[in-house]
């Protein structure tokens, strides 16, 4: 069995840190494969090695990406492939996507593509999707497990707050979860003893006439915020009954524990009313069971075709959504897709539209089911995506995707120079508009034919990406708080109103379902309070909390990293902090109520 992997060198952000100043270093940044990548390989080897086959690694970069490759061979992959050129500078994720498919057409035919299922500096999980459009290959996405038998592949599939079990005739494309096996990994000596012969480098003319690079990007980055988040990194001391106390009053004084019910509030912004029949159409596509994220979709959606005087349609899977909670949301149109519920053929349904209709803009949730959708719509019509937007808005014309990268420390203006702009936006970070009185509004039907290999045998939930994302405080646990001991955190739960967070060792254990994820490889929140308790305060982890209004973290001690990143710090174990903490915030909860 022939099988190749795509792989990503990226920063080492496990190995960020803050200075003196509370600001990020940035100085002798590492480079390094990314995470998921790291298991394709792994994976990719064994497989390989079990079936009496080859791996065969690629990537596309600087010269100097050739050491994840060499990493690569050095952990057991059989040769490499370096596509690298002055003209592939620029590529956004579709370009990237066009690079990597020739060169797999010019080094194969491959039974197993394997890629990460996103990388940790974009977090947009589109090359993969992008890549199996273009070959006309089916793609199970993030998997957690991998069995093959003969031709067929079956997979365990980690999904954002959910699973599902899949099955594929090769040749087929899979991303790889985390969990999915050990990591490859290799010391640099081990690096530096790959023969050089190991490893192929292939140029743009080698690929064909392209275009490539930033001529065949259709996104563009415009403007960059840089976004420092000062701490007051308030150390506390005294008994734990005086720093309790003290940390109390503070976080009460700053607002940090206010609650308040923003489900539907009154300064919400208002959904666009009506719409202008022939005007620039705003599409949005709508996974079924996410209610809120449909809400806030349609919200902004409507808010941006009042600007454009155009309407909006929102396309969803049969049973999705109901009419009048589309108009009621915000959508003047629905297009009910009724057939296959496979990604591929939804996306190519969704496609088909696109190029009858030519909407303006179409916008779909950064979930693993909007991203595999988006993404091959992009690669199938090749107009720009913006991937996992925390805003949008327009200027000149033109709809801007406010995208954050390197874990949410910059945020970037993402441009698309395409007649139809795509964007996903990561759920949870869009207001919820003040819904319009329902009112009839037109509704068709299209037809989703079941083209695609993909069969799901079983699927679940357990877990709902919304809890944690629209939380008002998050209580994050680290490995330092046995799953024994959730039980003893309900009263802090509860008197704060709170969610519980979790670091990824704690989701890598099985201890918490991996929606509770929060970090570079789990979620980015924006909490008005973050708890931390038995977190050590690691880079990958905080910068999933830099929104939070405040952070209050709970160590024994007092050097631990996460006093960095907070702004009061309790010094002390979080078994005996927790009891006096709930104790203090319900008599000051039954203070305020008695005012």
């Amino acid at each position: 069995m022939r099988i190749a992997v795509l792989i990503k060198q990226v920063p080492k952000f496990e190995a960020m840190a803050l200075g003196p100043d509370g600001r990020l270093q940035r100085d002798g940044l590492e480079l390094e494969m990314n995470p998921y990548c790291r298991r394709a390989v792994s994976k990719g080897v064994e497989l390989a090695a079990t079936t009496g086959g080859s791996c065969t690694v690629l990537t596309l970069g600087p010269p100097a990406a050739e050491d994840s490759l060499r990493e690569a061979v050095a952990g057991g992959a059989d040769d490499a492939v370096l596509i690298t050129d002055v003209r592939f500078a620029g590529s956004d994720t579709l370009a990237t996507a066009r690079a990597l498919a020739a060169a797999l057409r010019r080094e194969g035919p491959f039974d197993l593509i394997l890629a990460g299922r996103n990388s940790v500096d974009a977090d947009t999980g589109q090359v993969g999707p992008q890549v199996a459009e273009l070959l006309g290959l089916p793609m199970l996405s993030g998997g957690k497990r991998l069995d093959l038998d003969g031709r067929l592949v079956r997979a365990h599939l980690e999904y954002d707050d959910g699973w599902a079990e899949a099955e594929v005739e090769l040749p087929a494309l899979l991303t790889c979860a985390e969990r999915l096996c050990d990591p490859t990994k290799v010391d640099p000596g081990g690096r530096a003893a790959v023969p050089a012969e190991r490893i192929r480098r292939v140029g743009a003319s080698e690929l064909g006439p392209g275009p490539w690079g930033q001529a065949g990007s259709p996104t563009a980055v415009g403007q960059v915020r840089v976004l420092e988040v000062e701490r007051d990194r308030l150390m506390l001391s005294g008994s734990i009954d005086e720093q309790v106390a003290e940390a109390v009053r503070v976080l009460a004084d700053s607002g940090a524990l206010a609650r308040t019910d923003d489900s539907d509030a009154d300064d919400a912004p208002a959904v666009a009313e009506g719409w202008t029949r022939g005007g620039p159409v705003v599409a949005v596509v709508l996974e079924p069971d996410r209610a809120r994220v449909a809400r806030e979709l349609l919200g902004a959606a409507a808010r941006l075709a009042s600007a454009r005087r155009g309407r909006v349609v929102a396309l969803a899977p049969v049973g999705g959504v109901s009419e009048r909670e589309a108009a009621t949301w915000g959508a003047d149109e629905l297009v009910l897709l009724d057939g296959s519920t496979v990604e591929e053929d939804l996306a190519h349904a969704v496609a088909g539209w696109c190029q009858e209709m030519g909407p303006w803009a179409v916008l779909a949730p950064g979930t693993m089911w909007g991203r595999e959708i988006t993404s091959r719509l992009s690669a199938r019509l090749g107009v720009g995506l913006t991937g996992d937007a925390v805003d949008v808005a327009i200027d000149g014309g033109r709809l801007i995707g406010w995208k954050p990268a390197f874990g949410g420390r910059l945020v970037a203006a993402i441009t698309s120079s395409s007649a139809v702009q795509v964007v996903t936006v990561r759920p949870g970070l869009l207001p919820v508009g003040a819904p319009r009185p329902p009112a009839p509004i037109p509704s068709a039907r299209r037809v989703v034919p079941g083209t695609s290999r993909v069969r799901l045998t079983g699927a679940g939930r357990d877990d709902d990406i919304d809890e944690l994302a629209l939380a008002q405080a998050v209580v994050g646990v680290g490995a330092g708080v046995s799953p024994d001991d959730y039980a003893r955190l309900d009263g802090l739960l509860e008197v704060l109103g709170a969610q519980l967070g979790a670091t990824r060792k704690v989701t890598d254990k099985g201890w918490l379902p991996r929606a509770r994820q929060i970090g570079i490889t789990g979620r980015s929140l924006a909490p008005r309070l973050y708890v931390g308790l038995g977190v050590s305060g690691k880079f990958n982890h905080m910068v999933g909390v830099r929104g939070a209004g405040k952070i209050l973290a709970v160590n024994p001690d007092p050097a631990a990293p996460v006093f960095e990143w907070s702004d009061v710090g309790i010094v002390g174990p979080w078994q005996e902090v927790v009891p006096v903490l709930v104790h203090a915030l319900a008599r000051r909860s039954a203070v305020v109520a008695e005012r």
